[in-house]
Parts: structure tokens; C-alpha cells; sequence
């Protein structure tokens, strides 16, 4: 087959009229992960390796003159994630640790159609043999190779003889490598990777220099926001999963960068949190309180349970707090002391949050601590005292102890003021969290275990203060087992306003979030009118009654067994046939659509057009309908496909959000936001 061209800065002219040394543009380095295949750094990490490289000496990492390999500094790769050192031909990540070592490799010669790199040893003797024979030869006058001829009949001008295999030179550029032996592990390699049978005796053509020269152009965008990934519960089991789980998210969201974003000129980095593998908590003292019999199911289930128990323990929640706190500003501060211009350009910070990390995460944020609610208590206490009959004797000592107390508080608050003025407190969080993103969470049961009940002002501050987090996003695959919703905790009666559904990634055209209305969920039956007070009251709760069985709202498929044995996103019933009587008494069996002239996320009047949906009538029970909506919507689903659905299981849907191209897509609509607006501002700006 014909080659792929030999693509370079100046068109196809040849590099070199006459063989000379490689220069650094062609030879091309490669790193292998998982012990998969060679993949090559970009051209701007190659060529920086290379320099490095040369800069240890003639003798290369091998043998570095003395004090000399101190002197090259890591160089730093793939987007500033890693650091190659180049006198041990390794590479090491910088924001994270991992015990797996990164080879890197030099290439020089490399394998015809695949371009995988020859292994350094074989391709060294190559090279020296290549320029022993021809230094200083004329080369054929174009690159652009046509398709290569047999060479079956021409003689050999020059041979090299391997270990387990003969390199043989045709010509100063038709050069074959032939296996002696088929055991040999070079030509293992070459046969796997172009598909030869052991028995082909027939040669693999070379090439000397890579297929693509590097150039220092070739280098990634700047970072303009990152993305810290806190995992959830049960890391003590695999302390390296989330820094698979958070690779398996930074793939994907490249692909979807590639796709969706390319545009524009910066790049959405996403960093691993790994707070809990640092944390000593009881030692091994649960460990050696388990029977040995179910040891490996009890593993399994220790720590994951075990975490939220100790993040229920007064104990131990501490602990876990600042373990996460703390590595959450090591990584900020790291980066930034990186890349010195991400804070002066105005880079701004998303955290993603799995499972209990999203309760961790939120108590970080709003410094939330179990002894307000014991305050809380003691408050309710002292009131009840109040209201009951009391003797004199009783009375005068209650009345001592609240002067007591409040003389405590006032030597307190003396107290600090004296703190204050010579140490300020510093900020629980060196940056400002711009989009909270929590997946698979539970923080809507802790919070509804905590008191918060629905207001009636459709804003994130009843739960999450925009002063401390711009934006709050909840998503959920509907068969998830530890998800809840939040957005019935700020309304109540969106209990029965389904999910906003997340767009399918190759979805053309998609409706911008913001503009997308909501919808009813089904009702169940047919809608009466409720008036007495006892009927509203008996709602269950809107973050933990179960799931309601859903045939089709929006665009959700959902498995209906699946979905009503488990709790995903709660929905509670009662509020449905309240809401329905109010469109008439017609039963209706598709979504309704609620209009406000607050549409979604920017509230634009124009919009406030109803179509072909009656508006809210006053009721004649006088009972007055909720047309409060939410300034944003917070609860996002993932729609289930007709063929994915079977594969979502209970157990899978709760870790399978990493590698979903819907989530990556979701993540940087909203990341990249206000890039986008700039972008098609300053586009319509030249029209």
C-alpha cells in the first residue's frame, strides 16, 4: 500500500540532499502506559526531549559525564501532566503519585506502515551501520515515496547482521529488515503488528526518521480551567482507581474537545484528588474486628460502607475533611506555581465530585459542621423548658445559667476579635469553586437528614450560596442506586417535574440547556382536585420516597422493574395529581410542559409565549398553584438508550459515569460557556 506522505513545514522538498545524522526534528519519542503499545509524545514534547538528550553528552543516558546529569532539568509533557527524565528513559506524572514507571524510548528507525518505533538497541547498531556505510551519499531526489517495489530480485549493497535477524540496504533508502530466527523478539513484534505469518520469510521495510517532522508550533493549547475529580467512597480497596477513573474522563472530554471545542484556544485540564489513601483513620482496628470466613466479601463492603461510618463519626469526619481540603489546595497551589499565568489570566476552577466525595466537597465549601446541629438542639431544648410551668427555685436558676451563657459568648467573641486582628483566618479554599458538578450523589439525603426542608424562592442559595459556588450540578443515571435529587429540596413541587434529560453527544443541534422547559412527570391516575389540607401533608418526602415507575418522559426508556425496585432520583407521587388537576380534568398521558416567562438558566422574556398548553388556572378550592421556577435547573439525568439500557445494572451505573461521551460533553457545554459566547460575540462582531 501507498505510504502517508512525509508531512514537514516546507512541503515535500527533501530534508537532506546527503545523508548526515538525524537531526533532532526526526528522531521522535515515544511513552507506554499499561504496557500497551508505543505511542509518540506531540512534536513540541519531542523535540524538548531530544534537546535534553543531547544534552547530557555524546554518551546519551548511558554513560553521562560526571555532575553533568544532574544539570538537565524533567522535561515537561503531555500538557505538563508528566515529566520525562530523560537519563533514566522514564516518565512520571507530577500531580499525582503512582508506582508504575513510564518508559519512554528514543526513536530513530521505525517499522513501514505502522511507524512503530525499531527498539533502541537494534535501531542504535542500525544507525551507526547506516552512517558508517552512506555518510555523505546522495539521496534520492524526492521523499514522497510511490509505492515501494519488490525486491525480491535486487541484490543487497550493504547487510547488517543481528542477533536474530539481518538488516539488509537495496539502496541508500530501501532498507529491510529480515528474521533469522522467527523466536526472535523483533520480529515477533513486526509480525504482530503487520500481520505476517511466522513462515513469511519476507522483509519489513524501515524508515530512518519519523513520518512527521516536530516542530515546537505543534504544542497544546493553554489551560484556562481546571477540573479537580474527588472520588467517593471505598478508594481504601484501589487507591489507583481515580487516577484511571479521572485518565478515563480527560480521554474522553479530548475527544469531545476535538470534536465540539476545537475553535477555540484553550483546554479544559482535569486533575485527580486522591485524599483518601494519605488518611490513617482507626489503623487496621476494623480489619481485625472482621471474621475471617467472609473476608473478601467484607473487604469489599468495609470500604465502602465503612466510609460513609466514618464520615458519620465525630470521630473521624474531621479527618476526612481536611484530608480532602488539604490535597484539594496542594493541587491548586501546585498548578498555579506551574503555570504562573493560569490565575493572571483569569483561569477558573470546576470540581467534579463522585458519590460521598460530593458530601465531603459541599461541607468543604460551606464549612457545614454536625456541631451547628447540636447547637440547633440545644436551642430547641431551652425554648420547650420555657414554654412548661416552672417553680420559683427553677426559674432562678434558668435565668442564671442564660446570663452565664451569654456572658460566655461575649468573652468569646472578645477573644477572637484578639485572634482576629493579629492572625486572619485563611480561606478554607484557595480558589473559587466556578461549577460544582456532583455524579451519582447522595448529598440530598445527608442534607434532608440535616433539616433542610423546600423554601419557596426557586434559588441555589437555599442550599448552596452562588457567593461561594457559581453554578451547582447534579447528574444521575436513573438506575443509579446512591443518586438523589436535589431540586425538590429547593422546590417542593419539583418532585414532579422530571429531570432535565442530557443530550446524546452526536446529538445534531442539541436545545441549549437553559431553553429546554420542563416537564411533567406522568401522573399515575387519573388527577382530582385535592383540597384538605391532610391529603398535602401525607406528600412523602421529595429526596427519599422511591422511585416512581417511568414509562417516557422527555426521552428516557427506562427498564420499568429496574426503576421501581431502585432508588434513583426520587420522585414523590402525591404532588402529581395536585399539580394535574389544575390543567382541567382531562387525564393526560404526555408530558406537559410548564412556561414561565423566567425560561431556564438566562430567563429570557421573549419566550414567555405559552404553546399549546393551558396556563395555571386559579383553582376554586383556593388553593393557589406553585409558579415558582428555579433561576437554574440542577438535576441532570442521563437518558438511557434502548440498547445501553440492559447494561446499566445497579452495580455498573454507579461508576460507569467516566467514561460516558454524554457526561464529557455535558461537563464542557458548561465549562466552556462563556469561551463559547466570546467566541460567537466576537464572530458576529466581524459580520
Amino acid at each position: 500500500a501507498a505510504l502517508p506522505e512525509r508531512r514537514r513545514p516546507g512541503g515535500g522538498r527533501p530534508r537532506y540532499e546527503v545523508v548526515r545524522e538525524l537531526g533532532a526534528e526526526e528522531v521522535r519519542w515515544f511513552y507506554r502506559e499499561d504496557r500497551k503499545t508505543w505511542k509518540p509524545f506531540i512534536g513540541y514534547d519531542s523535540l524538548r526531549i531530544e534537546l535534553a538528550y543531547r544534552a547530557l553528552g555524546p554518551g546519551g543516558p548511558a554513560e553521562p559525564r560526571e555532575g553533568e546529569a544532574a544539570a538537565v532539568e524533567p522535561v515537561c509533557v503531555r500538557s505538563g501532566l508528566y515529566e520525562v527524565d530523560v537519563a533514566s528513559a522514564e516518565s512520571y506524572p507530577v500531580y499525582w503519585n503512582q508506582t508504575e514507571k513510564i518508559p519512554v524510548m528514543r526513536g530513530q528507525w521505525f517499522i513501514d506502515g505502522t511507524w512503530q518505533p525499531l527498539e533502541e538497541e537494534e535501531s542504535n547498531l542500525i544507525e551507526q551501520e547506516h552512517l558508517n556505510r552512506f555518510k555523505g551519499q546522495q539521496l534520492q531526489e524526492s521523499f514522497d515515496m510511490e509505492v515501494s517495489k519488490p525486491v525480491d530480485g535486487k541484490e543487497a549493497i550493504h547487510s547488517l547482521k543481528l542477533s536474530r535477524n539481518h538488516v539488509d540496504w537495496h539502496s541508500v533508502d530501501e532498507v529491510y529488515l529480515y528474521s533469522d530466527a522467527t523466536t526472535s523478539k523483533i520480529a515477533r513484534t513486526v509480525t504482530q503488528k503487520l500481520g505476517f505469518s511466522k513462515a513469511s520469510s519476507s522483509g519489513t521495510r524501515l524508515h530512518r526518521g519519523y513520518v512527521e517532522e516536530a516542530t515546537l508550533e505543534d504544542k497544546p493549547p493553554q489551560t484556562s480551567h481546571i477540573v479537580f475529580v474527588v472520588h467517593g467512597i471505598g478508594q481504601k480497596m484501589d487507591q489507583g482507581r481515580i487516577i484511571k477513573n479521572t485518565a478515563m474522563m480527560r480521554d474522553t472530554a479530548r475527544k469531545i474537545e476535538e470534536k465540539y471545542f476545537s475553535n477555540l484556544a484553550t483546554h479544559v485540564e482535569f486533575l485527580p484528588v486522591e485524599w483518601r489513601s494519605k488518611l490513617t483513620l482507626d489503623g487496621d482496628t476494623v480489619d481485625s474486628i472482621t471474621p475471617d470466613k467472609v473476608r473478601g466479601l467484607r473487604d469489599m463492603l468495609n470500604s465502602s460502607a465503612m466510609d460513609i461510618m466514618y464520615y458519620t463519626s465525630p470521630l473521624y469526619r474531621d479527618e476526612l475533611v481536611k484530608g480532602l481540603q488539604q490535597e484539594l489546595n496542594r493541587l491548586y497551589t501546585l498548578f498555579c506555581s506551574r503555570n504562573p499565568e493560569f490565575e493572571e489570566k483569569g483561569g477558573k476552577v470546576s470540581i467534579v465530585s463522585h458519590s460521598l466525595g460530593c458530601v465531603i466537597t459541599y461541607d468543604i465549601m460551606t464549612g457545614w459542621n454536625p456541631v451547628r446541629l447540636y447547637e440547633q438542639l440545644l436551642q430547641k431544648e431551652e425554648e420547650e423548658l420555657e414554654d412548661r410551668w416552672m417553680s420559683y427555685e427553677e426559674q432562678r436558676l434558668l435565668e442564671e445559667l442564660y446570663i452565664t451563657k451569654q456572658r460566655l459568648r461575649e468573652i468569646e467573641e472578645r477573644l477572637h476579635g484578639l485572634k482576629a486582628s493579629t492572625v486572619s483566618k485563611p480561606p478554607v479554599l484557595k480558589f473559587k469553586v466556578e461549577n460544582f458538578f456532583c455524579m451519582g450523589s447522595p448529598l440530598a439525603v445527608f442534607l434532608a437528614l440535616r433539616g433542610i426542608r423546600p423554601g419557596n424562592s426557586g434559588s441555589q442559595d437555599h442550599i448552596l450560596p452562588r457567593t461561594i459556588c457559581n453554578r451547582l450540578l447534579n447528574i444521575f443515571h436513573p438506575t443509579d442506586p446512591v443518586a438523589y435529587r436535589l431540586e425538590p429540596l429547593i422546590l417542593k413541587h419539583y418532585s414532579n417535574i422530571s429531570p432535565v434529560q442530557i443530550h446524546w453527544y452526536n446529538t445534531a443541534n442539541p436545545l441549549p440547556y437553559e431553553h429546554m422547559k420542563p416537564s411533567f412527570l406522568n401522573p399515575t391516575k387519573e388527577p382530582t382536585s385535592v383540597t384538605d389540607s391532610e391529603s398535602v401533608s401525607t406528600v412523602p418526602s421529595p429526596t427519599t420516597s422511591p422511585v416512581m415507575v417511568r414509562r417516557h418522559y422527555g426521552e428516557s426508556i427506562t427498564n420499568i422493574g429496574k426503576a421501581s425496585i431502585l432508588g434513583a432520583a426520587s420522585i414523590g407521587k402525591g404532588l402529581g395529581g395536585m399539580l394535574f388537576s389544575r390543567f382541567g380534568r382531562s387525564s393526560t398521558t404526555t408530558p406537559q410542559t410548564l412556561e414561565t416567562g423566567k425560561d431556564g438558566a438566562e430567563g429570557d422574556d421573549k419566550k414567555a409565549t405559552t404553546v399549546g398548553t393551558p396556563p395555571f388556572p386559579h383553582s376554586s378550592s383556593g388553593f393557589l398553584e406553585p409558579t415558582v421556577e428555579l433561576e437554574h435547573r440542577i438535576d441532570f439525568e442521563l437518558r438511557e438508550g434502548l440498547v445501553e439500557s440492559r447494561y446499566w445494572s445497579a452495580v455498573t451505573s454507579h461508576t460507569a459515569y467516566w467514561s460516558s461521551l454524554d457526561i464529557a460533553l455535558f461537563l464542557l457545554t458548561f465549562m466552556y460557556k462563556h469561551d463559547q459566547e466570546d467566541t460567537d460575540k466576537a464572530n458576529l462582531d466581524t459580520i
